[in-house]
Formats: structure tokens, sequence, C-alpha cells
């Protein structure tokens, strides 16, 4: 049986997320009520830029210290950076206070890293000092120096996180790729979050990437430094706490 602890820092990591591309505010509605009340806060909540007001609320009504966190450039990563930015914009004077940014990985993988900077280093101004997690799409970059390289231009760029997957991709977070980007983020000359998402969905996964992230850099995992993208697992977690 899993520590019961262990299983109250997960929670405080979770970024729980939706990201179905056929919801209405209906199901987006019936979904935050079905949320679990954990005993401890969760780090967030990810939605679609629309469902920004009803999350707001849903904070609102439960007085919770949950982030606002939304998706822009999502899922491809190949809208314009002046898009991208208005999108930004909208979000946050809709509430979000964390931004999840895919990068474009598509630029990334021809090699053009100078259009990657640019775009990355804009969208940082753009986000100023709000939380800015970049989505490096690690399960369709095809090496190691791949996903190395964009874990170091994220990080160059000022991304206060680097997460690993949309979710919207054949392969997510990987044991190989989660290794690659905290072997960098650990080198790093200022502080950089982990964000494990893309099929975490069992506890068993979830705590195995906590203990490689704690073994890799040396820093006990918390919100402000680690976030795990969930949506199934949160439905085993209240049932794992239930026997704990």
């Amino acid at each position: 049986m899993t520590n019961r602890l262990r299983l109250l820092q997960l929670i405080k990591l979770l970024d729980v997320t939706r990201l179905n591309d056929n919801d209405d505010a209906q199901q987006m509605a019936d979904w935050l009520q079905q949320q679990p009340q954990f005993p401890v806060p969760i780090a967030a909540y990810c939605v679609y830029p629309d469902y920004l007001p009803q999350l707001r609320q849903l904070i609102a009504d439960t007085r919770q210290p949950y982030a606002v966190a939304t998706v822009v450039n999502f899922p491809d990563g190949e809208m314009p950076v002046s898009a991208v930015c208005q999108q930004i914009n909208v979000a946050l004077a809709a509430g979000a206070t964390e931004i999840d940014c895919v990068m474009p990985y598509q630029a990334l993988l021809r090699g053009d890293h100078q259009l990657v900077r640019e775009f990355l280093t804009e969208i940082r101004r753009c986000c100023a000092t709000t939380c800015l997690k970049v989505i490096i799409e690690s399960g369709e970059l095809i090496t190691a120096q791949q996903v190395a390289k964009a874990t170091e231009i994220a990080i160059e760029c000022g991304a206060d996180f680097v997460k690993s997957s949309t979710g919207k991709v054949a392969v997510g977070i990987t044991e190989e790729a989660a290794r690659i980007m905290l072997t960098i983020i650990a080198a790093a000359d200022r502080p950089v979050g982990f964000k494990a998402s893309g099929g975490v969905r069992t506890i068993a996964q979830a705590l195995q990437l906590i203990d490689l992230y704690e073994q890799i850099t040396g820093i006990t995992a918390t919100s402000a430094s680690m976030r795990i993208g969930a949506s199934a697992l949160v439905s085993e977690l209240a049932e794992q706490l239930i026997t704990n």
C-alpha cells in the first residue's frame, strides 16, 4: 500500500487537466462539479481558454488556492507569435495565472533553432511575470539530442517550467525523455520546474516520476518545482486515499 504522505505530496503537484476537443460549457460545468475534494489542495486546474470563467467561479466557490492554467499555441505549435500573444492577453484578462505554451517543435525538428528562440523570447515577454510552462512535445522529437536542445532553448528563453507533452500525440512522457529533461534542468543556472504530462495514468507511474525528479535534481518535489498533468489519475487517487 502506498504511503499516505507520498499520496499527499502527489496531490500537491497535480495540474488537473481537461482538454477535450468536443466539450461544451455544460460538460465542463459537470466535470468541475465532480472534482473530488482532496485533503490538501492540488497545484492547478488546466482548461481551454474558453472555460476559464467557469474555472474561476469554481475557485471562488471553494475558496481554494488553485492556480488557473490554460494552453496556447495548442496543440500543433504552429501559430504565428502575434496570434499566440493575443491568446495570452485574452487568457490573462480571463484570469489565467499560468500559461502552458507549445514550442514550435516542427521548427526545432527542421533545425531552425533561431526561430524557436525568437518565438519563445516573445512569448516570455507577453507573459511578463505570469508562470510560463513551455511544452516541448517530447514524443514528437526524434532523438535524445533534440529533447535536450528543446529543453535548453526553453530554459534559455525564460521558461518557468519545461513540460513534456500536450497529451495530443501518440507518445507522451517517457522515462528516457524525463531523464534527459531533468538532467538539463538540474544543470541550469537558475531554478526551473519540470512538468510531466501526456499519459501519466497511474499512481505508480506518477510516483516513479517524482522519485526520478528528486534523484536527478536533489530537490524535494513541490508545486513550485514539479507538476504532473493529470486527468484519469485523479479518480485513482481519490479511491486510494479512502484506503490509506
